[in-house]
């Protein structure tokens, strides 16, 4: 399964933050891209993807909607591997959970799955979260969490983090599915994700960021397990797609670290900003480690360190007027 050019892959939420970077490094593997958005006639979510190298000649952009099956097959047909990253994404004020974020997220990847086996796709590749890793509070306190670890959603229901739930619950149907149909999947679990912006809005990884830089003292307690590159989130992708020997799930941040070393490392890089001091220990109970994403290591990514990923990210803000 390696990269051969003009092989058709198609990529769910593609004019998202890490959809467009994937969009991008499959274009310059020769890919040809079968990206999908959820309105063709907004400019917002494709224009920058017509204007990546290569997308004259080898990217389509599809309207498709998770909940119509029709749409999902139209964007998948003829494609030998799919990249499912297209899901809600809302951290903060959910009115109607079912509707904005659970529905679409599992009946939405379920939808992909189903048309991936009956159109005979090869292998897709899910985008989770380390949402649904953490928080897990049936983990012994003195071993690291890895990919054996899973969000607990009672918790997460009882504290109304809805979006750990859309994300896990969705992870556990596409192995379900997987599992049940004979269907070769494997799972990415980005952490906080950050870095230069092809799209041109935010994402909610950004706006933490961003917050920080203008004071916001808030402690993402149940959702901060450490920073990773964008660019490495779409390799990412690409590795575990290209290497048939990838299975499973593969957790993916530069290091398991707290949102208080993240808020630290801003602050020293940028003292011209108003950056809060944090408390040290953000996350209690969650063991720091250079080494995490060793599956992805492995399969020979290097990981860019939390400096790049933070100069990285300020400079983007800066570039398209986010922060001054």
């Amino acid at each position: 399964m390696s990269g051969k050019e003009g092989e058709v892959v198609c990529v769910t939420g593609g004019s998202g933050y890490i959809g467009s970077w994937l969009v991008r490094l499959l274009l310059d593997r020769g890919y040809t891209v079968r990206a999908t958005v959820e309105d063709l006639k907004d400019e917002k979510a494709t224009k920058h993807l017509e204007a990546l190298e290569g997308a004259e000649l080898r990217l389509r952009l599809f309207q498709m909607d998770l909940l119509d099956y029709d749409s999902i097959v139209a964007a998948v047909n003829g494609a030998s591997g799919i990249f499912h990253l297209a899901s809600p994404v809302i951290v903060h004020q959910v009115h109607g959970p079912e509707k904005e974020l659970l529905a679409p997220a599992i009946k939405g990847t379920k939808n992909v799955l189903r048309a991936a086996k009956e159109l005979g796709v090869r292998r897709v590749v899910v985008t989770s979260s380390v949402s649904a890793i953490t928080p897990c509070h049936n983990w012994p306190a003195d071993v690291v969490k890895d990919e054996n670890c899973w969000t607990d959603v009672d918790y997460c229901i009882k504290k109304g983090l809805w979006y750990p739930v859309s994300k896990t619950l969705a992870e556990k149907a596409a192995w379900e599915f997987a599992q049940e149909k004979g269907l070769d999947v494997v799972v990415v679990n980005p952490g906080t994700v950050m870095g230069p912006i092809l799209p041109p809005v935010l994402n909610a990884s950004m706006l933490m960021i961003l917050s920080l830089l203008q004071g916001c003292t808030e402690v993402y307690e149940d959702a901060f397990m450490g920073s990773v590159h964008v660019k490495d989130v779409a390799l990412a992708h690409i590795l575990v797609y290209e290497n048939t020997s990838a299975s499973g799930r593969h957790l993916c941040v530069e290091a398991i670290s707290h949102y208080g070393d993240f808020a630290a490392k801003v602050a020293e890089l940028y003292p011209e900003y108003n950056v809060p001091r944090l408390p040290k220990d953000t996350q209690p109970g969650l063991l720091r480690t250079k080494n995490a994403s060793k599956k992805l290591m492995d399969l020979g990514l290097q990981f860019i360190p939390m400096d790049q990923i933070i100069k990285d990210s300020v400079e983007s803000l800066k570039s398209k007027g986010f922060i001054s």
